[in-house]
């Protein structure tokens, strides 16, 4: 009855055929999705990885678009129970040594093979006018991390033009690391709107975490002043991608924000459709991702995504904290509990 109502709202695409495909082969495991709309805040949601499918607000025009979109790649997904890299794989905590599966060129990344965001999640409580919640209890040793974890994610809208995402996650028995993630693309032309070049944006954060050839952080913070990775003030994506290796794939360290308030993580605007897109958290990490790995990658309604058709903003801890001292930990003992808040909002002008 789920995949009736729902179909109705979202339509038949190639994503909701395959997450059919998915609920047939979980059996027990219900695959489900789920509506947050307030005035003109739609937002649409699946309990496969905790995920968001589309957020759709209108232009300047008043003309509703899909500004995000969900397929592979992570799209939309929760990521963990550690979002980003680990170097080798490996780490070690309290005098044991972990080994993780190495899923990506020998280190581990979002995660593992199979990580909280292809796993199916229980729907703890939904109000289409107010919030969904999905939790998920994570093994000992689930992908190689230690310990029992509860984990739960709430998306909520918060008046006519926000959404806030609250992930909340809780040791039972073991110490562990814990650094979750929320893995949206944007596009704030439409979810087939082309690449996202000519978007402008403005990055909170004076520094980075270099990387080494496989995207593994040296432990070094540079500044990004006069860099291509300089986006302290506003300037479009494309204006000095070309001066990297085609991408932008780096994590930002984040500027301190006045005591008890949120930082500003950045400001995204897109002129023609007059979007613009604002985001706050309280982490101290932001992987910015410019989608360079898309190539053909079949998505919503028929639309292909190509190189740079999104961008990924990822509030975090830093990458591989675990394998460098001089990071913030992101170690969780029994008795204490991580949390992780985003808040979104969106005006068209």
């Amino acid at each position: 009855m789920v995949f009736y109502v729902m179909f109705k709202v979202y339509r038949v695409s190639s994503f909701l055929l395959w997450l059919l495909l998915l609920a047939q082969a979980h059996g027990n495991d219900k695959i489900g999705f789920y509506q947050l709309k307030r005035g003109n805040l739609h937002l649409n949601l699946t309990n496969y990885g905790a995920s968001v499918i589309s957020v759709i607000v209108p232009d300047k025009h008043g003309v509703f678009y899909i500004t995000s979109y969900n397929d592979s790649w992570y799209f939309g997904a929760t990521i963990g129970r550690v979002a980003n890299r680990i170097g080798h794989a490996q780490f070690t905590l309290d005098g044991h040594a972990y080994k993780l599966p190495a899923n990506d060129h020998g280190n581990t990344l979002h995660g593992g093979f199979t990580g909280f965001s292809d796993v199916v999640w229980t729907v703890k409580s939904h109000k289409e006018d107010d919030h969904v919640t999905f939790t998920y209890d994570s093994y000992d040793h689930e992908q190689g991390f230690p310990g029992r974890l509860e984990v739960s994610v709430t998306y909520m809208v918060i008046g006519t033009n926000k959404y806030c995402v609250k992930m909340i996650a809780k040791p039972i028995d073991k110490a562990t690391p814990v650094n979750l993630a929320h893995h949206t693309y944007w596009n704030l032309k439409g979810h087939n709107g082309g690449d996202i070049l000519s978007h402008e944006v403005q990055i909170f954060g004076s520094k980075i975490t270099p990387v080494d050839k496989k995207l593994i952080p040296t432990g070094k913070f540079e500044s990004v002043k006069g860099t291509p990775y300089d986006f302290l003030e506003p300037r479009e994506v494309g204006s000095r991608i070309n001066d990297l290796p085609g991408l932008y794939d780096m994590n930002y360290v984040l500027d301190a924000s006045s005591p008890n308030h949120f930082r500003k993580v950045l400001i995204v605007r897109e002129k023609v459709s007059g979007r613009k897109l604002e985001l706050w958290s309280n982490q101290i990490g932001l992987q910015f991702y410019t989608g360079g790995m898309l190539n053909a990658t079949k998505g919503k309604d028929g639309a292909i995504y190509h190189k740079h058709g999104g961008m990924a903003l990822e509030t975090q801890g830093f990458p591989d904290a675990v394998n460098h001292s001089n990071f913030p930990s992101q170690i969780v003992r029994p008795g204490e509990t991580y949390k992780h808040y985003m808040v979104y909002r969106f005006t068209a002008s």
